[in-house]
């Protein structure tokens, strides 16, 4: 399978500065978006590291021993979301590591969704709200269920999902990638097939821009016209905070 990507990130019209980051590694299949926290230092410095650091350990995996014989069982993981899920906690323990020696990253962290193509599955790492989207035969799926305070609430049968998009407290993330010593990452996986399109996005753009609209736009369009689109309909709506929109098709 071939495939075809574009990404774009936008500070938006509130925010003093973009806090988001991405990463295309077309050589790896390897697509990454993250939404720093922690102010414009903190926040952008952990997602900008958080990206390029998971790729950097992938690198390292792929060229050690350790990538053939992961350490204990595959436990119906595949190989990809072993080599993820080693590339974020060590990523992890790099930025909670910086942020205790210096004092103007303390408290930084970011929401991770890492996609990594094998030759049959799409390989999933995630941690935070920023989400994935499958687009396939005129349908919506979101891959990834939000780390949140509002989601919790949900889960729980406290809000509905209709209140929860409108909760004052929707922005309060239960995990991130750096904040804590300790990192949770929840491992997915899709088979894919050719047509399909995977959306990777910060909530930029999901608090501004309903699914329906994302799965017009995805589906009719080709990956860079989307993703273009998608981050003017989200400046147009507000704009409240950075948006990035990243999206994966499987071709031929």
């Amino acid at each position: 399978m071939q495939f075809r990507s574009y990404g774009i990130t936008d500070p938006g019209k509130v925010r003093p500065a973009n806090e988001d980051s991405f990463l295309i590694d077309e050589e790896r299949r390897l697509y990454i978006v993250a939404d720093g926290m922690g102010g414009h230092q903190g926040g952008g410095y952990a997602s900008k590291h958080a990206v390029e650091g998971i790729r950097d350990e992938l690198i390292l995996l792929e060229n050690s021993q350790e990538s053939t014989q992961p350490v204990g069982d595959l436990g119906g993981r595949t190989q990809s979301q072993i080599r993820l899920l080693h590339s974020m906690h060590n990523t992890n323990e790099y930025l909670f590591k910086k942020a205790q020696e210096d004092s103007s990253l303390r408290g930084m962290g970011t929401t991770v969704i890492a996609l990594q193509f094998d030759h049959k599955f799409a390989n999933i790492a995630h941690v935070g709200d920023s989400r994935l989207y499958l687009v396939r035969n005129g349908e919506i799926f979101q891959i990834t269920r939000d780390h949140s305070w509002v989601q919790e609430q949900v889960d729980a049968g406290v809000l509905t999902e209709e209140e929860a998009m409108v909760h004052p407290l929707k922005n309060i993330i239960t995990r991130s990638m750096g904040h804590d010593q300790k990192l949770l990452v929840d491992l997915l996986k899709q088979q894919y097939k050719k047509g399909d399109k995977f959306l990777l996005c910060s909530d930029g753009l999901t608090n501004m821009v309903d699914n329906d609209s994302i799965k017009e736009v995805t589906q009719s369009e080709t990956p860079d016209a989307a993703s273009q689109k998608l981050v003017n309909m989200a400046l147009d709506a507000g704009g409240l905070d950075n948006i990035t929109v990243l999206i994966v098709e499987v071709e031929e």
